[in-house]
This record gives structure tokens, sequence and C-alpha cells, in this order.
């Protein structure tokens, strides 16, 4: 790999978000990246909550957001799999992290008692769901292809997927998943607000499922990187 975004073993810090689950593995356990004390270059852009983080937790907040407990219904949307690792700033995977996620449904609504969006809820959508990381870092959600929605007359939100991880030792991050390829990443403030060259942390590729995943589900793979305290 090129070092010409700077590490002392010639592995680009950039490069390393960029592989795939299974390389990342690799390189994580096979080394050990040097960083100056407090270096954030890494981390993933903190984004901010909005307003729709539930004030009550649903009673079924399992990793699979696309089925509720005790229903036979299943939500309406394109079914993407969301995973990848949580690391720290050397890269070395960080357990037992909690990572939550909620988002809009397929119309662009939350299930939340504050969103004034007139779109039709679905009440097969669980909305959220939380997960801890295992021994290697790795997390997952099953979830559909959130909608997009407007916030006012100027500003329509880009689809995507509200994060928050934390775990004893490292700061709490909240950020949000942008999907690659959205013509509305162009004109949402809270994209454009994220440096261009930091934007890759948080924007991700779908691509088609693999063999065994429901026809038409599509996968995407989004490491995070904490800040230790």
């Amino acid at each position: 790999m090129s070092s010409a975004e700077g590490s002392d073993d010639g592995i680009s810090r950039r490069a390393m978000m960029q592989v795939g689950l299974g390389a990342a593995v690799v390189l994580v356990v096979g080394t050990k990246i040097p960083r100056p004390a407090g270096d954030d270059t890494c981390s993933t852009p903190a984004q901010p909550a909005g307003p729709f983080y539930p004030k009550q937790f649903p009673a079924d907040t399992d990793l699979d957001l696309t089925r509720l407990e005790g229903q036979d219904g299943r939500a309406e949307g394109d079914i993407v799999y969301v995973g990848g690792q949580v690391l720290d700033e050397d890269f070395k995977p960080v357990s037992g992290a909690l990572v939550e996620i909620w988002q809009a449904n397929k119309n662009g609504r939350y299930h939340h008692e504050d969103d004034p969006h007139t779109a039709p809820l679905d009440p097969n959508f669980q909305g959220y769901g939380q997960v801890r990381t295992d021994r290697e870092g790795n997390y997952s959600f099953t979830t559909i292809f959130p909608g997009p929605y407007p916030v006012n007359e100027d500003w329509t939100r880009t689809p995507h997927i509200h994060f928050k991880v934390a775990r004893r030792g490292y700061h709490e991050l909240i950020t949000q998943l942008y999907f690659a390829g959205q013509e509305l990443n162009e004109t949402d403030l809270l994209v454009q607000e994220v440096p261009e060259d930091e934007r890759d942390r948080i924007i991700v590729e779908l691509i088609d499922g693999r063999e065994g995943d429901e026809a038409g589900a599509r996968r995407c793979h989004f490491n995070i990187v904490l800040r230790k305290v």
C-alpha cells in the first residue's frame, strides 16, 4: 500500500478504513500503527443525534429492524444488511461496545411521537436496534433502506442511519451513515458540513447481497473508529 497518507509502517490510515472486513482484521491483528498522542485524524466524524432518538425504547430492540417480536409481518422496503467493525485509533478491535441505530422507515418517517412528517408509519418496522460488538469488534444489523424526508422548504434530508456507539474507556460517538450515489447528498446540510476529505468515513457503498441473503437485499460495510479517553 502507498504510504502517502503517512504511517511509519507504510500503511495508509484511509486505506485501512476502506478495506473490507476480512482484510481489516488481518491488518489490525498483525500491525501496530504508531500515532501521536491525541491524534484523531482517523476518527469517525461526529454528527448530531437529531430529534428522533427514542424517548422510550421499544419492547423489541434486537439487531433485526425488519421484524417485530410477536408479529408475522415484515417491514416495507428494500432490505439492507449493515455491518462493520468498531476500532480504536490504532485500528485495534473494540469488543463489547454498544452500537445503537435508529432511522426513518421506507416512507421517510420515524416511529417517534415528535416526528411531524405525515408520511405513513410502518407497523412492522422496529425503527431502533442495538447490539454489542464481538471479540473482533464486529457488529451487524438487518434493516431497510431509509426514505428521505423534508426538514423545511429548502432542505430534504438524504437517506441516512443514525449511530450511537459507547464503550467504557472511549469517547461516546454519535454519527450518521450515508449511502454513496444519492443525489440528495449534494444538498444535505449535515453531509456538507463534514470536510470533503473526511466524508468517505461516513458515506458507504451499497453492494449486492451474497448467497443466502434475501432476494434483492444489499449490503454495506461501515467501520467506526472511537477515540480513547
